[in-house]
């Protein structure tokens, strides 16, 4: 039986990784990086007719930490989870952390994620001071807004396609405690929660919020909007959060599962859970943070086809959440996770993700009509002005996104200087950027 690998949301292609602590040796001649496979997508995966991968997941050493300044030097194949591990008990947290912690430092950069901060701290490419990176003709070399600015910039949230990351040096921030004062408020409709959700940033440092995507009429994009920031010392209770079991999934779940009506039931229980209009307590981090990750496996309850999760930035103006909801709903898209988050100013990554605006994010099992629904939200979000983020992107044509993303021709410009004969590609590449297999 011929190797193959898997991602997260089901996409699956023929090829293997290799593994190995030396990443620097294996990297040599590799066509693409893979960390844990945690992109919903298909950009950690080989293109077609690509045989191998590198894993870079026993390249996961600390290299240095100043506890003074917070600068924290680490290989690629270093996992999110283990960071927290180590530092949160010492008093240091990432700067930007995504909505999971199964995920590398590698595609952290690959992706230049972000999280509920980003109105307030950018992405995590913002904290990034230094790279060190083999290019595609073997090169090692490091980069940094000093040396290689162009190569660097294309690498924040490069996709994994302007060279295979090696080690990343960024700046952890001291907390005061090691949990969370989390407000959290029921929210009746799209305006009211855009508002508030706007409102919140001005004084809290973290904020996001869970949306009823099939809620119509008046009660359209009614929700939860969740406000955080960590707790002060005399806040906190007087000892560490203790690891919290996890239920994980079992089997694959049939297909009939999950349709449009279970998912209206669902997110009408989830609304009316919230009992109070306003609701503070303190937190565990994890919960806060990771809340998918408190399942594992999760991705089995979308069924043999696996799912996918369509998440766009809108600009604020001119009502276009409601918009992309109403077209949303006139589509038939179901999802009982959907998440509203504030993104403030542009990363300077040349292909990275949020810009001003709303991001919506949402989870469709796929169906035989996916690539249908896709279509028309991507046409509605270029009418907008918006964009779609390549990490969670399955369906999205080379089309829309050249449509949508004016920094495109700048991002391939940069990739053919450092790899003029294509060497660095990925299935995403191919499907969307125009990358010969």
């Amino acid at each position: 039986m011929a190797a193959r690998l898997e991602s997260w949301g089901r996409r699956i292609a023929s090829g293997a990784e290799i593994l190995s602590e030396d990443l620097e040796r294996i990297t040599r001649g590799r066509a693409l990086s893979r960390g844990l496979g945690r992109s919903y997508g298909d950009a950690s995966l080989p293109a077609p007719g690509t045989s191998e991968v590198v894993g870079t997941v026993l390249a996961d050493r600390v290299l240095s930490f100043d506890a003074d300044t917070g600068l924290l030097c680490a290989e690629a194949g270093l996992s999110l989870r283990e960071i927290v591990r180590v530092f949160l008990p010492r008093g240091f947290f990432v700067p930007v952390t995504p909505g999971t912690m199964f995920v590398t430092l590698g595609g952290m950069v690959a992706s230049d994620v972000h999280g509920k901060n980003h109105h307030r701290d950018g992405c995590f490419g913002a904290h990034v001071t230094r790279l060190r990176l083999r290019t595609a003709d073997d090169r090692v070399l490091s980069c940094s807004r000093q040396e290689h600015p162009e190569l660097f910039r294309a690498t924040l949230g490069g996709m994994g396609l302007t060279g295979h990351v090696l080690e990343v040096e960024f700046r952890m921030v001291r907390v005061p405690s090691a949990w969370i004062v989390c407000d959290s408020e029921r929210i009746d409709d799209i305006e009211a929660f855009i508002a508030g959700l706007k409102d919140a940033g001005r004084t809290w440092p973290m904020t996001m919020g869970w949306i009823d995507c099939l809620a119509g009429g008046a009660h359209m994009g009614r929700g939860i909007l969740l406000r955080g920031r960590w707790a002060e010392r005399d806040e906190a209770p007087g000892y560490a959060p203790r690891p919290i079991p996890r239920l994980t999934v079992p089997f694959l779940f049939p297909e009939w599962v999950l349709n449009r009506f279970s998912i209206r039931i669902f997110n009408e229980v989830y609304y009316r859970a919230h009992l109070w209009r306003h609701r503070r307590r303190i937190m565990h981090p994890e919960p806060f943070f990771y809340p998918l990750d408190m399942i594992l496996r999760w991705n089995r309850i979308y069924g043999r086809r696996g799912f996918t999760q369509y998440q766009c930035v809108l600009p604020e103006q001119g009502g276009s959440a409601r918009r992309f909801l109403e077209r949303l709903t006139a589509l038939g898209g179901a999802s009982f996770l959907c998440v509203i988050k504030d993104c403030g100013a542009e990363g300077e990554g040349l292909l990275s993700f949020p810009k001003p605006g709303i991001s919506i994010a949402l989870d469709m099992a796929v169906r035989d009509d996916t690539q249908r629904i896709v279509d028309a939200l991507n046409d509605e979000v270029i009418s907008l002005g918006g964009r779609i983020y390549l990490t969670k992107d399955s369906f999205t044509r080379p089309e829309h996104f050249r449509a949508m993303e004016p920094r495109l021709p700048e991002f391939q410009r940069v990739r053919r200087i450092w790899d003029p004969e294509g060497r660095l590609k990925s299935a995403l590449a191919v499907r969307v950027l125009g990358d010969r297999p």
